[in-house]
């Protein structure tokens, strides 16, 4: 209708002016000039100018119109997830002795399972609920047992041989957006695609895993995707606060710039070393992290470097006063008091080339108390170097080689060598010397839904026992991802 109204005015206003020769020519002199389309008079120019505007108000209404309808298609959800088969095994290898929690010198062959739903949804701005029902069942090698760098990332999920459902994650995360420039957010894990400011603030709270804030690395941090050993996944020396299955109660603060990020975390303990259920006495039991996140560029080569300390404080025996009160076959449970655990960890990642990334991670903790929530490494090296497929025409492959180098404190390995137990550890007698674990992967992606990976791990002095090993570690690992 706008259009028609339009020509019908734009016709009418024409008729006058192709009138205008005849009457000129009744009433005035000859030598007037004759209007042609390059010499318009002001009126005119006006008329046009007035359409050219409300030609350009009608594009801008209908642009602002289209970012409208985009901003409303603006997703408010995000769901995916996940199922993950990890079959692995061992063979004989040298053993002159074994203890309670030894790994046993047999023909060992176990399995996990883990399935995981992924929501997300928004509630308000800047405010997301996630929920994630998950799970789990299956065995490690000798019920876990062993070895400290574990080669099963997956096998804390699994507390029970026969699947059990649970709740892993049930958290909310509000996002303060400070303007400015923003960034793209896939639509992925627990997060809804969209934008956010680079200048945040972050606040996180409820049930979630402490290593889903803290000590991320682009190329080693998934073992349902990447590299599968506890020592080499994560930083093996942070003791982190988790219950049997990895997850924990609390809730961190982040404040985030383009180059460099700060966060805190307070979460709860549990009530006994690697237990299922978490100390009520959350003024007594706590674990506490702070973390330094600085990234950069090398040649136009993206990296990160990430400075991580911590203090745990829950019901934990002291390895020395054990020994003092029971030298043989000390009993580390009998001396358990509130006291303090701290250490620090560093945190490395650099791309070197198109799809090749390199990690480094260095971990300490101070090791006079019993090691509670994740394994018992208490001074830690590792790293290794990662490839994507792209390099020779797989873009859904990687290649994966790492290592890591774990070591525990003097009063430790001497507790062990007394005979003590610890929750993973227990050769009954002990021969010291740092446990050493390489490992060797190749993920094949079938589609981008289906991944199947071959692994390979050598262990070289298994629960740092120089007299038993070496044992080597086979693994198939099959994921559905959606």
């Amino acid at each position: 209708m706008f259009r028609l109204i339009k020509a019908t005015y734009c016709a009418l206003a024409l008729v006058p002016i192709l009138e205008l020769p005849t009457v000129l020519r009744a009433q005035a002199p000859p030598q007037v000039p004759v209007v042609t389309l390059k010499d318009k008079p002001a009126t005119e120019k006006k008329d046009d100018d007035k359409d050219d505007k409300d030609k350009k108000d009608d594009d801008k209404d209908k642009k602002d119109d289209k970012d409208k309808k985009d901003d409303d298609k603006d997703k408010w959800y995000s769901v995916h997830g996940q199922a993950t088969t990890i079959l692995q095994g061992n063979g004989f290898f040298r053993s002159p002795y074994s203890g309670t929690n030894s790994l046993q010198s047999i023909v060992n062959q176990r399995t996990s399972q883990t399935a995981t739903l992924f929501l997300d949804t928004k509630l308000w701005s800047g405010a997301e609920f996630i929920f994630n029902p998950e799970i789990a069942g299956g065995r490690g090698l000798s019920d876990v047992h062993g070895i400290a760098g574990f080669p099963n990332g997956e096998i804390p999920r699994v507390a029970e041989v026969a699947p059990v459902p649970y709740f892993a994650r049930v958290y909310l995360r509000q996002t303060f957006g400070l303007g400015g420039e923003q960034e793209d957010i896939k639509s992925e894990e627990n997060f809804i695609e969209g934008k956010r400011d680079i200048r945040r603030f972050t606040l996180t709270l409820g049930k979630l895993s402490a290593t889903d804030i803290f000590d991320d690395n682009k190329y080693s941090h998934d073992p349902r995707t990447q590299f599968m050993n506890w020592s080499i996944m994560n930083n093996g020396a942070w003791d982190y606060p988790a219950n049997t299955r990895g997850y924990t109660y609390g809730g961190a603060i982040e404040y985030n710039e383009k180059t460099w990020a700060i966060r805190y975390g307070v979460w709860g303990e549990p009530s006994t070393a690697n237990g299922p259920e978490f100390d009520p006495k959350f003024t007594q039991a706590y674990g506490q992290v702070a973390e330094f996140e600085y990234r950069y560029d090398i040649n136009n080569r993206p990296g990160a470097i990430r400075f991580m300390g911590y203090v745990n404080r829950a019901h934990m025996g002291n390895y020395n006063l054990a020994i003092a009160e029971m030298p043989v076959d000390p009993d580390i449970t009998l001396t358990e008091r509130y006291s303090y655990k701290s250490g620090f960890g560093i945190n490395v990642e650099q791309e070197v080339a198109d799809n090749v990334g390199v990690f480094f991670r260095a971990g300490w903790n101070d090791g006079q108390n019993e090691t509670w929530a994740f394994t018992e490494i208490d001074r830690t090296l590792s790293g290794g170097v990662l490839f994507n497929g792209k390099k020779w025409c797989r873009p859904l492959d990687e290649l994966g080689l790492g290592g890591a180098i774990n070591g525990i404190s003097t009063p430790h390995h001497e507790y062990l060598g007394a005979g003590g137990l610890g929750f993973i550890l227990g050769d009954g007698q002990i021969n010291y010397a740092p446990e050493c674990i390489a490992e060797l992967y190749y993920k094949w992606g079938l589609n981008e839904h289906a991944f199947i990976t071959g692994d390979y791990q050598f262990v070289v002095n298994p629960a740092y026992n120089a007299d038993r090993g070496p044992v080597n570690v086979f693994s198939v690992r099959v994921q559905i991802v959606f």
